[in-house]
């Protein structure tokens, strides 16, 4: 190749960069991701109250960020949003200014999807703004104790790097508010401390464990040299070991858990994994020791569990955190369990002053009590769900569906079906288990398949409740090691409906399966697709608790896809690092892993997700993870050549934003969506680029994503799924479109459907706009007086509405009050986001109007073709949309006509009755100033006679078209309603639903309009010829006439 070449490239290398970064997320912060849910909690292992504070209280979710309540559980509030979020393992408030909050991130629940954390985080105001106070590669902190007169000193047990040896772990000390770290315990660079606890009379004596585990891509190792218990009287300057004392269990140590009570000091609790672990007792202070407990119930799966609570009050009361919540009354001889609202137990706080007031967390979130844990409050107000993957199905609206971390499979609308947000009515259990795929036939969406671990496969019919097991080989594996088993199926193995054939579904294990008649029976189609290393299928837990549930199985099927333009070319990506396509429906197989120095993938590394390239058919996109090998780097690749030749595309991502996910869309080409540990990102041009799409969204892992009529949806590791409803703007965003003054986007077709949204939903999911979003864009702030306006038309061209900026000042003037205020637009530079409702105007008002039939809104736009213009200055541009029906009705289109014109007429009616009422209520204020005057005069004692008539005959007229002695909303019910309250009542039922008005609606109109119609001739009569000989009389006695409008057409 020429020097000259080499140039070419080079420029257009850097042109293209420089034009892809002209424009970014901050360009484009009008587009906003929504929550759906499921409001039900994930996990939390960190939690806390404040002694002085009965309401409040904190918890940290392992995936959702740290949250708040103030009313004792019945309302809570994510405080770290906007900051960090993601992984939470310690959250720690000062008793003595509890505006002081320490936060440490990274779990202890160390399970196969754990996150890592990015050190401690510090609030002075109560949660309100944080700061980043160091420990960076601490990863994990399950606690911080802080110094009960001194905020400033603080202690942080650091876990450290789970999957690779790190220096940065052990206990720290800080006695300037996390300014500077001291390392005062370190064992080595692969143990990490694990549990803290001070004394709580005396801050210098301090306690801590220490733990040794490893978690890599086939394993779990719990315990083992470094593992034990430590103590310092001097505040961490010297540390002394404590659990070889007398009486504690033999090596090998793995996890353990203490506590102090505070009635005695001298009074410790210890549970510890050990082969003749259990719960132990000092009553020295941890010189000696008694096992006073060893039953399994407390010390099962130890690396998951592991926490110790001695009562403040009682030394003879502890708790142990495990499957159950259990609680001891003899000294930890006995115990008996509490009930919580969710298994597996994992933290535990206790208000010194008040041991019944205690605050809880499990695998379903945080419970408070103040009755000892008889009663605990709701974890159904916790929008904190682990989400593994997530489909949709052809429902409508449609659903997602996925499997729950520590919960069941779930299936939730996408919007809800009938109501203003995402509610329970809206959700429910579905096929599967916690840690499965799930899948809808497209077919029909109320059969769905629905994995979980062990190989669990099941059919579930929503229309009847029928369930199915179809395992593919029903042979349980719990408690065995992978290289014991015929078949390997991952914790989380992948299903998949072809895309050609919906009776056609596949499951992974070791080889791929395929059954064409939903799991009756099934065909192996693949020969062992990993590398089937033998030496990493052993058994799992460690030296002393094994610990065997497949989520360490190694050498397993991840990710399956079929091409969308060719059936049969079936591709597989294995966790243990191979990709492998099939031509032939699965009759030869090619490994085709990505390999090579520039563009191959790690050995061994985990294909998280892959995705059939919609363009191209011998196309592929894959997503790599290898965090569990202590590698957090990003690897995306792409094929187009059925996998000989192969792309890394990962430029953009942060260096250590390691990614799960990978998606194309599949309308317009080249645009890719990318989910990483710590956010999102897309690409407009095949992945040679990527930048933030985060937005609004939480900082969370992203754990899948899905495409859906124009929606992004994302799978979160605890904060539930979102959605991104606008993916046209981004489709058609570009430095071209960013590049000018001003710009409006073309929406996507809008449904018309009944149901609204409402904007601040309380524990539930976020509906989407009730009409058409139109964003548009402004380069740079308008001038005061440029000229803005947005004109909504029909299909024939005829206006609408026309919308206009928002006001300076927040003051309504005299059109707003009375009828629609249609100044809504924003003028601020950037991305701009409108939502009209699909209603034409509504019925015009007059001052003091009260109702019992309120609503006067104006009839919603029918389905068919609509536009929108902006006009910005002298620049206008037109954009078409389109308003659908709702799919599940069957009204024909011309009922939607006869409705929109029924109630058009009615409208129009109520306008110009509501206009007369103003016309008389002039006109009587007008007489009542004559009347004021004549009075005082008998020269106009005939005048008075004539004025007193009018007065009676305006009221007359008035009261028959108006309640005029309504003041209040429910007044109604003391005074009847007159025609205009009747009659929009009659407008109201009619626009209700989509249906021409029924033939007794039609006939009550008629009888009110014609009522309505016989007032307004009596008043034009009495305008034209009453008032006007009184006008004449008015002027020849010398006085001002009474004038006010008679027309009263709209």
């Amino acid at each position: 190749m020429s020097r000259h070449s080499v140039l070419l490239i080079l420029l257009y290398s850097l042109l293209t960069q420089a034009a892809f970064a002209s424009w970014d997320e901050s360009q484009l912060e009008g587009l906003e991701w929504r929550e759906i849910g499921p409001y039900r909690g994930g996990r939390s292992a960190a939690v806390t109250g404040i002694p002085q504070d009965r309401e409040t209280f904190y918890f940290g979710a392992t995936g959702g960020g740290v949250w708040k309540t103030t009313n004792g559980g019945g309302k809570w509030d994510n405080v770290s949003d906007g900051y960090f979020g993601g992984s939470i393992g310690a959250v720690a408030v000062s008793s003595w200014d509890p505006n002081v909050i320490y936060v440490g991130t990274g779990e202890k629940t160390v399970r196969g999807n754990v996150s890592v954390g990015n050190g401690v985080w510090k609030s002075t105001d109560a949660g309100r703004s944080w700061s980043h106070i160091g420990l960076k590669d601490s990863q994990r902190i399950p606690r911080i104790r802080i110094h009960p007169k001194n905020p400033d000193i603080v202690y942080v047990a650091a876990m450290g790097n789970l999957s690779g040896a790190n220096e940065e772990r052990g206990v720290f000390r800080s006695v300037d508010g996390g300014k500077n770290w001291q390392k005062i315990l370190y064992v080595n660079d692969e143990v990490g401390a694990v549990d803290l606890e001070m004394d709580p009379t005396n801050p210098r004596i301090l306690y801590a464990s220490t733990w040794r585990v490893i978690r890599t891509p086939y394993s779990l190792e719990s315990g083992g040299d470094g593992s034990g218990l430590w103590k310092t009287t001097d505040g961490g300057d010297h540390w002394q070991p404590i659990s070889e004392n007398t009486g504690m269990p033999k090596p090998p140590l793995g996890i353990s858990g203490i506590s102090v009570s505070r009635s005695n000091p001298d009074n410790l609790y210890a549970i510890i994994e050990a082969n003749e672990g259990g719960v132990f007792r000092s009553t020295d202070a941890g010189k000696t020791w008694k096992q006073v407990n060893k039953e399994r119930k407390l010390r099962q799966r130890a690396w998951y569990y592991t926490r110790v609570q001695a009562d403040p009050v009682d030394e003879d009361v502890v708790y142990v955190m495990n499957v159950r919540f259990h609680k001891s009354k003899d000294g930890g001889k006995t115990f008996n369990k509490i009930s919580t609202p969710h298994g597996d137990n994992h933290d535990l706080w206790i208000d010194p002053n008040d041991p019944k007031r205690m605050i809880e967390s499990n695998d379903g979130g945080a419970n408070i009590s103040y009755d000892g844990g008889e009663n605990w409050s709701v974890q159904s107000n916790q929008p904190t769900a682990q989400m593994y993957r997530v489909s949709t199905d052809n429902a409508f609206p449609y659903r997602l569906l996925g499997g729950q971390q520590d919960n069941s499979a779930v299936r939730i609308r996408s919007r809800s079906a009938y109501n203003s947000a995402v509610g329970v009515r809206d959700w429910e259990p579905t096929a599967g288990g916690e840690s499965g795929h799930v899948v809808a036939r497209p077919d029909n969406p109320d059969i769905v398949y629905g994995g979980s671990y062990g190989g669990f496969l099941i059919r579930y019919n929503h229309a009847n409740g029928d369930v199915r097991a179809i395992n593919v080989w029903p042979d349980n594996p719990m408690g065995w090691g992978a290289a014991e088993l015929k078949y390997r199926f991952n914790w989380n193995f992948p299903i998949l409906l072809s895309p050609h054939d919906p009776d056609t579904l596949y499951a992974g294990a070791n080889v791929l399966f395929k059954t064409t008649d939903e799991g009756q029976t099934w065909q192996t189609i693949s020969p062992d697709l990993t590398r089937n290393i033998k030496a990493k299928q052993g058994s799992s837990g460690g030296p002393i608790t094994q610990d065997n549930t497949s989520v360490e199985y190694y050498g397993t099927i991840f990710a399956i896809a079929e091409s969308l333009s060719e059936a049969g070319v079936i591709w597989t990506g294995s966790d243990d690092g191979r990709v492998n396509v099939s031509k032939d429906h699965g009759k030869t197989w090619q490994d085709v892993t990505p390999s090579g120095r520039k563009n191959g993938l790690p050995l061994e590394i985990q294909i998280n997700s892959i995705e059939a390239h919609p363009f191209e058919p011998g196309g592929l996109y894959l997503a790599a993870t290898a965090y569990k090998s202590d590698d957090f780097a990003p690897y995306l690749f792409k094929t187009t050549d059925y996998g000989e030749h192969w792309t890394k595309i990962t430029s953009g991502i942060a260096a250590d934003h390691f990614t799960r996910v990978i998606r194309a869309d599949r309308q317009q080409q080249g645009l890719l969506f990318a989910g990483t540990e710590f956010g999102l990102y897309m690409s407009k041009d095949d992945g040679q680029h990527w930048q933030s799409a985060q937005f609004n969204l939480p900082i969370v892992p992203i754990t899948d994503l899905a495409l859906k009529q124009g929606n992004l949806i994302a799978a979160t590791q605890g904060r539930g799924y979102w959605i991104l409803d606008d993916v046209a703007v981004l489709r058609q965003t570009s430095e071209a479109v960013l590049g000018k003054a001003q710009h409006l986007f073309i929406p996507d077709p809008v449904w018309r459907l009944r149901n609204g949204a409402s904007e601040t939903p309380e524990n539930m999911g976020t509906n989407p706009p009730a009409g058409v979003a139109l964003y548009y864009w402004l380069a740079e702030d308008l001038e005061a007086g440029t000229e803005l306006s947005l004109a909504i038309k029909d299909h024939n061209g005829d206006t609408i509405r026309t919308f206009s900026p928002k006001p300076a000042a927040d003051v309504k003037d005299e059109k707003s009050q009375l009828g629609d205020d249609d100044r809504k637009l924003e003028t601020t530079a950037g991305l701009n986001r409108f939502v009209w409702d699909l209603r034409y105007p509504s019925a015009e008002k007059f001052k003091g109007l009260v109702l019992w039939n309120s609503s006067l809104k104006g009839i919603r736009a029918i389905p068919g073709a609509y536009q929108a213009t902006l006009t910005v200055g002298d620049m206008q541009q037109t954009a078409a949309f389109e308003v659908l029906a709702d799919p599940r009705l069957d009204t024909p289109a011309a009922e939607y006509q006869e409705q929109h014109d029924f109630v058009t007429a009615i409208n129009q009616k109520l306008t110009e009755t509501h206009r007369a009422i103003g016309r008389i209520r002039e006109a009587r204020s007008q007489l009542t100033s004559i009347e004021q005057r004549a009075a005082k005069d008998e020269r106009f004692s005939a005048l008075l006679k004539s004025a007193t008539v009018i007065q009676e005959n305006l009221t007359q007229i008035e009261e028959t078209l108006y309640q005029t002695k309504m003041e209040s909303r429910q007044d109604p019910l003391n005074f009847p309603i007159r025609l205009n309250d009747k009659l929009a009542g009659v407008m109201f039922l009619a626009g209700f639903g989509d249906h021409a008005p029924t033939h007794s609606t039609v006939a009550v109109r008629d009888e009110l309009v014609a009522a309505i119609d016989a007032s307004l001739e009596r008043l034009k009569t009495l305008f034209e010829n009453d008032l006007a000989a009184f006008n004449k009389e008015a002027a020849e006695a010398g006085l001002q006439a009474v004038r006010v409008a008679t027309n009263l057409d709209r």
